[in-house]
């Protein structure tokens, strides 16, 4: 299977979708099966009471408590519009924001956060003012306060579109924003496995998107998923690395396998650090990442700091800590998702 394909199905009775580039999955997303908060949901919610030392502020939501890493300028009792950024982990409060996004397939509404910006990866400067046009008659007469971004996927997208999404998103922001009378409650629900597919799968524009029913059984994508649950990856040369996640941390363990050429801890590092970040996406692991790296010469750790550097390049926001004095690789990825096995469960 050459290309992109983006497939749409369901696992049980969940949505699901899958990103496959050149019949390998880079991305997948499934529905949690219960009423746990989705990233990317809105919530009028209620001020409790702030957290000494941790810079933050219990809030209240429908169905339980968020934590908002803000304090200043808020008492309790205050409403409060929230966004949830993060997974909800099991006995924690759900992860939220005051900075609000209203995010769809061509733009970016951002409340509090002026400008009409177009995405720094359209260069054509013919396009820019064209899209530079679109922005300010669509956005005429809002509140000085509200901002816009087009994205990337505006280059290959016909003028009306961009025009009904960027209506659609400023009508949906100012909707909400003036929605502040009230207790807790839902008002907009994050998106689903298909909207998530629909709206960040697109660019570039997907070579065949697959909708029927049983899609993910037609292209072999229960088996990769089959493969993410197991432990170990093989990787090109022989080699393995195991990722296993544990309550404070995500270990991995690199290994050469057969290969005793001198070279063959260098190859098999290089291969498992190309091939971590997407392994941690799609796996849902994020936090405190610890790699064992097959052992090396001091002097090769150079190389790989480059190959993993470039690996992790437009992921989650990761920040690689770098080499601890026992020799393993340090970083922590943004928590962005569920676990996949949890979520399966």
């Amino acid at each position: 299977m050459i290309g992109r394909v983006i497939i749409l199905d369901q696992i049980g009775e969940r949505n699901a979708a899958a990103l496959l580039v050149d019949g390998r999955i880079e991305d997948l997303v499934v529905d949690p099966g219960d009423d746990t908060p989705v990233p990317g949901a809105i919530y009028r919610a209620i001020a409790d009471r702030p957290v000494k030392g941790q810079g933050g502020i219990f809030v209240k939501l429908p169905h339980g408590s968020g934590f908002l890493r803000q304090i200043s300028g808020i008492s309790p009792g205050q409403r409060l519009l929230v966004q949830v950024t993060g997974p909800t982990e099991p006995g924690k409060a759900t992860p939220v924001s005051a900075r609000l996004l209203f995010k769809s397939r061509f733009a970016i509404i951002t409340p509090d956060a002026p400008g009409l910006n177009i995405s720094r990866r359209i260069k054509d400067e013919d396009l820019r003012t064209d899209l530079t046009a679109i922005a300010s008659d669509q956005m005429a007469g809002a509140a000085e306060t509200l901002g816009l971004i087009l994205r990337s996927g505006c280059a290959e997208a016909e003028e009306d579109a961009i025009a009904e999404d960027v209506a659609a998103m400023r009508g949906l922001a100012e909707a909400v924003l003036a929605d502040i009378a009230g207790g807790p409650e839902l008002l907009v629900d994050g998106p689903d496995a298909h909207d998530i597919a629909f709206r960040e799968w697109m660019d570039p524009p997907a070579d065949e998107m697959v909708t029927d029913e049983g899609g993910f059984a037609e292209h072999g994508v229960l088996e990769m998923i089959d493969a993410l649950l197991d432990p170990r990856v093989d990787l090109p040369g022989g080699g393995h690395m195991m990722i296993e996640p544990t309550r404070a941390l995500v270990a991995i363990d690199v290994n050469t396998g057969p290969d005793t050429s001198p070279a063959a801890s260098l190859k098999v590092n290089i291969a498992a650090a190309r091939d971590l970040p997407r392994q941690l996406r799609l796996r849902g692991l994020g936090g405190q990442v610890v790699a064992d790296f097959a052992p090396m010469p001091k002097r090769d750790r150079s190389i790989l700091d480059q190959v993993i550097k470039a690996a992790f390049k437009g992921e989650a926001e990761t920040n690689l800590a770098g080499w601890t004095s026992l020799g393993l690789y340090e970083l922590i990825r943004k928590r962005d998702r569920l676990p996949l096995a949890e979520t399966l469960q």
